[in-house]
């Protein structure tokens, strides 16, 4: 049942999302639920606004852009059985008109459109070849929260440290402006 199951969600994939070509950039640790909603609070998203999370794991923070703030809210992710889990959530709480997941490299995305980027990547990957990115791309205006790993070669409007996420680890956020 469970395989069958699973075999239905590869098939059921748009064609959009079925992409994965890309170099991992970090692990995937998932974000704690009050960390997720702090980011997006710190980064003032609003409704209507658009919000990407670059290596968006399960979708936990592009469903919560679309279900509590009402963002457009887009995932990049590589890995495909992370995108079916966030596929799977974002269908099953109806979210289809608001929240959407790219399979693919987040390197080789358009962020243009951005009021909000999220970003939970290692050191290496934020200096070396996102930050790159984001400074040709972002519009004047967009934000960027960072979650334990700043941009190094930015300077942040707002540092905030977490001491406990109430799961016991302790946190810091990145705001930056474009």
């Amino acid at each position: 049942m469970w395989k069958l199951a699973l075999s239905i969600c590869l098939w059921g994939l748009p064609a959009w999302a079925q992409s994965g070509d890309g170099e991992k950039l970090a692990p995937y640790y998932p974000t704690p639920e009050t960390i997720v909603e702090r980011m997006l609070e710190l980064g003032g998203l609003k409704a209507g606004e658009k919000v990407f999370d670059l290596g968006s794991g399960d979708g936990r923070i592009v469903i919560m852009a679309a279900q509590r703030f009402h963002a457009d809210a887009v995932g990049v992710e590589l890995d495909r059985d992370l995108v079916r889990v966030s596929l799977a959530r974002i269908q099953k709480l109806g979210l289809e008109k608001n929240a959407h997941i790219i399979n693919g490299d987040l390197l080789k995305q358009n962020y243009s459109s951005a009021d909000l980027v999220t970003v939970y990547l290692l050191p290496a990957a934020i200096d070396g070849k996102v930050q790159p990115m984001l400074d040709k791309q972002l519009k004047k205006g967009a934000r960027v929260v960072a979650h334990d790993f700043e941009f190094r070669s930015w300077t942040p409007d707002k540092v905030e440290s977490i001491p406990d996420d109430g799961e016991g680890r302790s946190h810091t956020l990145f705001l930056y402006r474009k």
